[in-house]
């Protein structure tokens, strides 16, 4: 047995349903690998409990397992808006949202950041997407976001290459960028927490 699979034993079950997109996600999409798993997933909806964000903002759908994790712990009157841009799958997406408090937008998120942070006041936001665009998120998302709010960041230790001197490739330097770039703001407070690939935790102060 794995750490890994120490830990899914030993935390709340995978719902069914997510058990049965992340099967899906492995068997029908290129790069299965971006799926958020059970853990990581047990992980979000729990941070979402304790935040109670009213309105959540996910960069990066992908398949829907995370954002499936967001709106099932979000209060009562909650919403996720989830921007993707690969319309390949926006039918699917669709099929799998309806009935939830979720929106789908497809577009670029670095495009669509401006327009959906003036139209609605976001409590939690899930950086996921483009990781070469990861610094120029977080500079659109900083000057909009309240006191208070939070920013989540995927793959911030994307497999140890932050770590690695000789990894120059633009995703790995557009995670590095990002991570020197939050360190060194003092306005936020921030932890990385190593499950899985780094995840970022955010405050506004």
């Amino acid at each position: 047995m794995t750490e890994d699979d120490y830990i899914a034993a030993h935390i709340d079950p995978e719902p069914a349903e997510l058990r049965a997109l992340y099967r899906h996600t492995h068997l029908h999409r290129l790069y299965p690998r971006m799926c958020t798993d059970h853990v990581q997933g047990r992980l979000l909806t729990m941070l979402t409990r304790i935040m109670a964000p009213r309105h959540v903002l996910e960069l990066g759908t992908f398949s829907g397992y995370s954002t499936l994790c967001f709106a099932e712990a979000l209060p009562e009157g909650g919403t996720v808006d989830t921007v993707e841009v690969d319309t390949d799958y926006t039918d699917e997406l669709l099929d799998l949202f309806e009935g939830k408090p979720i929106t789908l937008h497809t577009g670029d998120a670095e495009e669509l950041i401006p327009a959906l942070m003036d139209g609605r006041d976001y409590d939690l936001v899930f950086i996921d997407a483009n990781k070469r665009r990861y610094p120029e998120y977080y500079t659109l998302l900083r000057s909009r976001l309240r006191s208070g709010a939070y920013i989540l960041a995927d793959n911030t230790l994307w497999t140890d290459k932050v770590l690695d001197p000789s990894a120059h490739d633009p995703q790995t330097e557009g995670i590095r960028a990002f991570n020197d770039m939050v360190a060194a703001d003092p306005g936020v407070e921030k932890v990385i927490i190593p499950v899985r690939d780094g995840l970022t935790l955010i405050r506004i102060k």
